[in-house]
């Protein structure tokens, strides 16, 4: 079993920054890809950013320039810098990690408000 738990979240104004993380505890593979997704109230839940075990990464084209993922494999921790922080990226964030096809996990959320 894997748990999964995210801290960072809060009230911004637009232009601020925040920095979530997620930790990851429990049985955790060597090779495995962490993530963060965002739900906003109405949508469906989207990918933001990820990164394998060995830092490669993509990102969501609304938040490139913007967001930084970044990971520290010795704790098992994944990180989401976010700056210049927009109204419209305000969302219940997720981290997931898989551990292989069929397996994954997701943490409880996270919630970002960003004010106008």
């Amino acid at each position: 079993q894997v748990q999964l738990v995210e801290s960072g979240g809060g009230l911004v104004q637009a232009g601020g920054s925040l920095r979530l993380s997620c930790a990851a505890s429990g049985r955790i593979f060597s090779s495995n890809v962490m993530a963060w997704y965002r739900q906003a109230p109405g949508k469906q839940r989207e990918l933001v950013a990820a990164i394998t075990s060995g830092g490669s990464t993509n990102y969501a084209d609304s938040v490139k320039g913007r967001f930084t993922i970044s990971r520290d494999n010795a704790k098992n921790t994944v990180y989401l810098q976010m700056n210049s922080l927009k109204p419209e990226d305000t969302a219940v964030y997720y981290c997931k990690v898989d551990l292989s096809v069929t397996l994954r996990y997701w943490g409880q959320g996270t919630q970002v408000t960003v004010s106008s």
